[in-house]
Parts: C-alpha cells; sequence; structure tokens
C-alpha cells in the first residue's frame, strides 16, 4: 500500500537531473565545472545522486552532516565545505572534505596540523570578499601575502585556488567587472607563486547571468550552484531571464484540507498580537469561504514563500501549524480530506526538505 500521509514535499529525481543537465552543459561551453550545492535540498543523498549523475566535479554543503550522509551514500567525487570552517570543526572537515573555503590563516594552520594528524591532504580555496560583506580578505594585499603563505609554509594543505561570494548578504551584483576583479586577485597568488592555480571559483547561482549574457571572465572555472539547479526560480524571478529551458516544479509541496467554512474576513474582536508577536493588517473584504489546511509556518518558513498551484487560491495567514486559504474564487470545490499543491521556492525548500513532519517522496 502506497504511504498517502501528508504534508509531503514530491521530489521529481529526473527533473533535477535534467536541470543539473543543463547548466553543467551551458558552463561547460565556458570551461567551468560546477560544484552541486545539496544544502538548499538538506543534503538528501538521492537528491546528491543526480548532481553526480548529471555531470558536476563535486559536491558542496555547508553542512558536515550532509557531505557525510553522501559519502555514505556511495557518492564518490571531491567535496567541498562552503562555509568557512569553525576552528572546532577542523577534525571532520579534514577527515570527510577535499576542499574548503577559507579566509582565516590562523584556521588554515589547524587543517595543515590536522591533516598531519590524519595522513591526508586538504585543499584550500581562499576567499576573497568583494563588496558582499560575507566572508573573505577586504584588504587584498593580506590575501595575496596568506595565499604565499600557505603555498610556502603549510606542508599539509595545498593552495588550490581563489573564491568570493556574491548577493547573498550585501545583494551585490556578479557582474563581469567584479568576476574580474577576482581574476586580477588570483594572477597577483599566480605571479607571486611561479604557477597556476587550479581553481578561480566565481560564485555561485547569482553569477550564472554572466553564462546567459556570454560575458563570464575567461579564467573563471568554477561556480558553486544550488538553487538555480534545484528550483531555477530566482534568476527568472529577480532577474527576469528566459529559464525555460529548466524545469521550475521540480519540488512540489502538498497538504491536506481539515477544514472548510464560510467566515469574516476580518478577525472579530479587539485585535492584539499573533502567535508570532506579530500584529499583522487585516481587510475586510466580507464573508468568505475559507480552508484550513494540516501544515504551517513551523514546516515552511513563511507564507510569502509558497504558491498554490491552483487559479483562485490565495494563502492569507497561518500559525505554526495551520494555514488559511481564501478559496472563494477557487474553481474545486475543496473539502476536507483533499489535497492542495504547492510550488515553492529556496527559502521554503530548506525548511520542508528539514522537517520531520514533512514526508519526502521521490517521484
Amino acid at each position: 500500500m502506497v504511504d498517502q500521509s501528508y504534508p509531503r514535499v514530491e521530489i521529481n529525481l529526473q527533473y533535477l537531473k535534467e536541470n543539473v543537465e543543463q547548466i553543467v552543459k551551458r558552463c561547460g561551453e565556458y570551461g567551468i565545472n560546477i560544484a552541486g550545492v545539496i544544502k538548499g535540498t538538506t543534503g538528501l543523498p538521492e537528491c546528491a545522486k543526480q548532481f553526480a549523475d548529471a555531470g558536476c566535479k563535486m559536491i558542496a554543503s555547508s553542512r558536515l552532516e550532509q557531505i557525510e550522509d553522501s559519502q555514505n551514500f556511495g557518492i564518490d567525487l571531491p567535496y567541498l565545505l562552503l562555509r568557512v570552517p569553525m576552528p572546532s570543526e577542523v577534525h571532520e572537515v579534514v577527515r570527510l572534505c577535499d576542499y574548503s573555503l577559507n579566509s582565516e590563516y590562523s584556521t588554515m594552520e589547524l587543517l595543515d596540523a590536522e591533516a598531519a594528524k590524519q595522513g591526508r591532504k586538504h585543499k584550500i580555496i581562499i576567499m576573497a570578499d568583494l563588496g558582499d560583506l560575507r566572508e573573505g580578505y577586504w584588504d587584498k594585499d593580506e590575501m595575496v601575502e596568506v595565499a604565499v603563505k600557505v603555498e610556502n609554509e603549510l606542508k599539509n594543505v595545498e593552495l588550490a585556488g581563489v573564491g568570493t561570494n556574491l548577493g547573498c548578504y550585501g545583494s551585490i551584483e556578479a557582474t563581469a567587472d567584479k568576476l574580474d576583479e577576482l581574476v586580477a586577485i588570483a594572477e597577483r597568488i599566480e605571479e607571486k607563486i611561479g604557477h597556476e592555480l587550479e581553481i578561480i571559483s566565481g560564485g555561485g547561482t547569482t553569477s550564472l547571468p554572466r553564462i546567459f549574457d556570454g560575458d563570464m571572465p575567461k579564467r573563471i572555472n568554477h561556480l558553486r550552484v544550488g538553487e538555480g539547479i534545484i528550483l531555477a526560480r530566482d534568476l527568472d524571478i529577480f532577474y527576469g531571464y528566459d529559464l525555460s529551458f529548466m524545469h521550475q516544479d521540480t519540488y512540489t509541496l502538498k497538504a491536506e484540507v481539515i477544514e472548510v467554512k464560510d467566515k469574516p474576513s476580518h478577525p472579530v474582536g479587539k485585535i492584539s498580537i499573533d502567535a508570532f508577536g506579530h500584529t499583522p493588517e487585516y481587510v475586510d473584504r466580507g464573508i468568505r469561504k475559507r480552508a484550513l489546511l494540516g501544515i504551517g509556518k513551523v514546516d515552511y518558513g513563511s507564507i510569502e514563500e509558497i504558491f498554490p498551484k491552483d487559479e483562485g487560491i490565495e494563502v492569507i495567514g497561518a500559525s505554526s501549524d495551520h494555514t488559511i486559504l481564501d478559496i472563494e474564487d477557487c474553481k474545486r470545490d475543496l473539502k476536507p480530506g483533499d489535497i492542495v499543491a504547492f510550488g515553492i521556492n529556496y527559502a521554503s525548500m530548506v525548511y520542508v526538505t528539514n522537517c520531520r513532519n514533512v514526508q519526502i517522496v521521490y517521484v
């Protein structure tokens, strides 16, 4: 008997693989290898396998447990730790990861010492902060000096290359000029160490427009891509790129109707605060048909991050465990036990794939 429990997220693995193939192919035409970022889908090994099977050259996550899960699943690719290592986790970083992003020399020294203990080599990508103001060296002279020290003084870690992150905190666009800055830093380092770097990593999904527009700097040879493969929504919605060649419905959230009633559209009584300490604004639209779903903010985060697939359904609110829909204009005659499907974006995907209450189903 097929388990039909809800809520659930249905993941189309074939669609995911085809999305990976599209990005790998387009980036490959520019000599760029893809590190498949699995953290957005909570490192589900079945999803990570699609990245591997479709041509990614490495698997990347900010979470070590996700990397270990993929390894235990039998995915035999190099692994990259996306988040700058915590000093307290260097043992596990060296044990599990072939590469890591780094921005503190003291941590690189710890990695070197740990690699010696484990009899392993660990590769480092030194991060440059080009204005997004998350991780990386702001002082580029210091960055070059550190790279030379890694190359000449550390014996058990190898200087693999340089990288940057754009768009995740400071909302800075990954323009060709910004990525040219990264190439210039790489070439300064190469001049000092006497050989080319293995990797010049030009960011993630937010750098894909440089591929689509054909103005990616030639020496960028590595991108770390998650959302642009998994959901392929952000570059479409926020930047206006035509992503019709990608599947944007790889992940579908489904929830069960538990109540259908005609009710006022404005709360009745003295307005105070909701379950999350906020006082939303309510619009009085008279009596409307409403449906409750057996899923809430604990499961997916925010109502702004889920998108009903039925025409005429509006998500009007939620508490921890309930979602409230206006279904007055819905063409379906919904009743308790019916299922409502939603598209999701990156933020809600992280929640639903990491929630014990939401079943994962592969289709």
